[in-house]
């Protein structure tokens, strides 16, 4: 069931399952996907008695910007922001919260930096803060190939091009990111009309771009964006999960990010799954965050 509601600074589109008296799941999607990611995924978990929240991100499907004066930032620190006002619209003292790609970064940031907000976390990747000062180091050639989208979004052809393209572009990620994926045109179509958001590719283009120091970020999570500069530890319990058929992710996934982990912690790698690791492997997604309720 699809609900909304004022949340900091958009209004949020989000679907909601369970008892609403049962421990609070919170399941975050990426780019270029949507909340269709966990179909599968939230009758396992209501089964097992969670309330599940599922919400579309900034710039995607229904939720629009309460303002036109906001800064159209997909910047990580505006992520966990939106999740923190989130929680905090619903009455949400604390959750478990799981995601990849753009929502495991709102994830762990929120799990970093608000620990008393987070009975656990799921994380697609492991440690998904950004660091953007790293971010001007050369990685190894096969790592940069990986990344060739984000180089092309660094200029205003790429801006273009996604606004032009959208419904094809990522069409093209899916299949990219997901080789073992045999996904059919309706799934693909049902995640793409998200993309049609009249916010999406100033989002998008604006997240990667920031995150290379490329774009200025919105002044009022500046104090945040700090923080992370500094790349916090984890102390929550986290599980991280690899596909181990990822076409995006760097090489070997989260094998050495332990180290950011302070807490309880553990790494599952999922073989020949790729990057939408809870659509394409929906009972070990559930199965991660029901180790850790």
């Amino acid at each position: 069931m699809l609900k909304q509601v004022d949340a900091g600074v958009l209004n949020v589109t989000y679907g909601e399952h369970g008892d609403s008296a049962a421990p609070v799941v919170f399941l975050l999607h990426g780019f270029p996907y949507d909340i269709h990611a966990y179909e599968e995924v939230v009758p396992v978990l209501t089964a097992a008695g969670c309330r599940v929240i599922v919400p579309y991100l900034r710039g995607y499907g229904p939720t629009r910007f309460l303002s036109a004066a906001t800064q159209r930032s997909g910047q990580q620190a505006v992520l966990a922001h939106d999740l923190l006002a989130l929680m905090d619209a619903l009455a949400i003292p604390q959750a478990l919260l799981a995601g990849y790609d753009w929502g495991g970064r709102a994830a762990c940031i929120v799990a970093a930096l608000w620990p008393q907000r987070v009975r656990g976390l799921v994380s697609v990747g492991g440690y998904n803060i950004q660091d953007i000062a790293g971010n001007a180091r050369p990685q190894s050639p096969e790592n940069e190939l990986r990344y060739w989208y984000q180089y092309y979004f660094h200029g205003e052809r790429g801006r273009a091009g996604l606004a032009q393209n959208r419904y094809e572009f990522c069409k093209l990620l899916w299949r990219l990111w997901s080789p073992n994926w045999q996904f059919d045109e309706e799934t693909y179509r049902r995640s793409a009309s998200a993309f049609d958001n009249p916010d999406f590719v100033e989002v998008v283009i604006q997240s990667y771009r920031h995150r290379y120091g490329l774009a200025p970020g919105d002044p009022a999570v500046e104090p945040t964006e700090l923080l992370l500069a500094a790349q916090p530890t984890i102390g929550v319990p986290a599980i991280a999960l690899d596909g181990g058929g990822d076409g995006v992710s760097l090489s070997g996934g989260s094998e050495q990010h332990a180290r950011f982990f302070s807490g309880p912690y553990q790494r599952r790698v999922i073989p020949l799954v790729g990057h939408n690791l809870p659509q394409e492997a929906p009972a070990d997604f559930a199965a991660a965050i029901l180790a850790l309720i």
